[in-house]
Formats: C-alpha cells, structure tokens, sequence
C-alpha cells in the first residue's frame, strides 16, 4: 500500500455508535430545551468533540448546558453502547488485511478515551490497536491529547507524530464532514465513508475518495 499509516475515525468507521448516540444527543437536548432532531443532531454535531455541542448551543440560543451535561449524557450512551453496540460491517476483514500487509494503523477520534476504549471493548476491537507503538502505550488517539478537536488538524497531525510518519505519507478515514476537513488540513489524504453521511457533503469538505463499503476501502489504499 502506498501509505505509511492508516488513522481511522472511531465512531461511525470502526463502530456503529453514530444512530444510537445522536438519537440519545438530540433527545437530551430536547429536554434541556434545546429542540433538536436526530437529523440536526447528525448535521450540526457528528463527528465534532464535546466542546462544540457546548460552543454550537451557547452561540444559538445564549445559554450555557448544565454544569453536568457530558456526564449525564455520556451515561445514557456507554448504557447503550453496552447492550448493544456493534463494529461497522467490513471493518474486522480491513483491519485483518493492513495488518497482514505490515500497515500500521491508529485510532484518531473526536471521543474522550473512555468513550473510544468502551466501544472498541464492546465490539472486540480494542486489543487490534492497544498493543504498544514502538514499546510504548497504544495506538489509540483522543481529541483529549490535543487543544483542540476536528475540524482542526491538531488530533491528526499529533498521531501521525507520535507514530513516527510524516503527514503526507498519511491516509485518514472519516465519516463525517468535520474529520475530512481535519484531515485535509493536516496534509493528509482522506477517505470519506458514505454509509451516514451524503456523499456530496464528503466531497466538499474535501475527501480524496468516496466509500460506502467496508470491502471497497483496502482498494483505494493500494
């Protein structure tokens, strides 16, 4: 392949967790008065890290969420993430295929840690990137680790650092607008998975090639 790593968004590439997520966003912030729809959730806040719902409310309506809102919200979403989250259909073969071929791979996710580490654990992926780079702590990378999240290149530019690869040499996979935006702002080429997102939302934030199958994406990165 002609990459030297492969950084793979979490939600929505490597588990399923974007329809039950945004369905339980949409609902809390309806309820904390903010009306809002699992289309606008998916629009306005897929693939974003938590401080933008924060950022995105507060400039709509003038009011801040409730001190306590990350952590009720992501109590609701690990509860169902634990019953019954599932990985992306395609995604163990595409994993099982870049290791085969010596491709390094990585997780940079807009999520917290504990949300990445409990749906990779859920869905029996977590011991395929928490095994050591070069002797050291895993593969898996967090808005958390950078000032800021997508659509800023910094999570991106950082994993590539701490793997040791230069952004060019990079290939990113996204789901949503906001990760393709990171990525081409890193200088790295991105992969847009069409499976939740309108294809033309994906080209125009500036994906060098579309997806909408798990089985297709080895293809395009040879």
């Amino acid at each position: 392949m002609r990459y030297d790593l492969v950084i793979f968004d979490n939600d929505g590439v490597l588990v399923d967790s974007e329809p039950i997520a945004n369905r339980i966003l949409a609902a809390h912030l309806t309820e904390l008065g903010h009306p809002t729809t699992y289309e606008e959730s998916l629009r306005d806040y897929m693939g974003g890290a938590m401080h933008r719902i924060h950022e995105v409310v507060l400039e709509r309506s003038g009011e801040r969420l409730p001190a306590g809102f990350d952590e009720a919200f992501h109590r609701r979403v690990f509860e169902e993430f634990r019953r019954r989250l599932e990985p992306v259909a395609g995604v163990v073969e595409v994993l099982e295929k870049l290791t085969a071929n010596g491709v390094p791979h990585c997780v940079g996710s807009s999520g917290s840690h504990e949300r990445i580490r409990v749906t990779l654990t859920k869905t029996g992926l977590l011991e395929r990137f928490a095994e050591g780079r070069n002797g050291g702590g895993g593969r898996i990378f967090s808005s958390q680790d950078v000032g800021r999240g997508k659509p800023a290149p910094d999570l991106f530019l950082y994993a590539a650092k701490e793997m040791g690869v230069a952004p060019e040499r990079c290939a990113v996979v996204e789901d949503s607008p906001l990760g393709v935006r990171a990525a081409v702002a890193a200088g790295m080429d991105v992969y847009g998975f069409t499976a939740m997102t309108p294809a033309p939302k994906l080209v125009e934030a500036g994906a060098t090639a579309l997806f909408d199958q798990m089985a297709e994406l080895p293809a395009l990165l040879q």
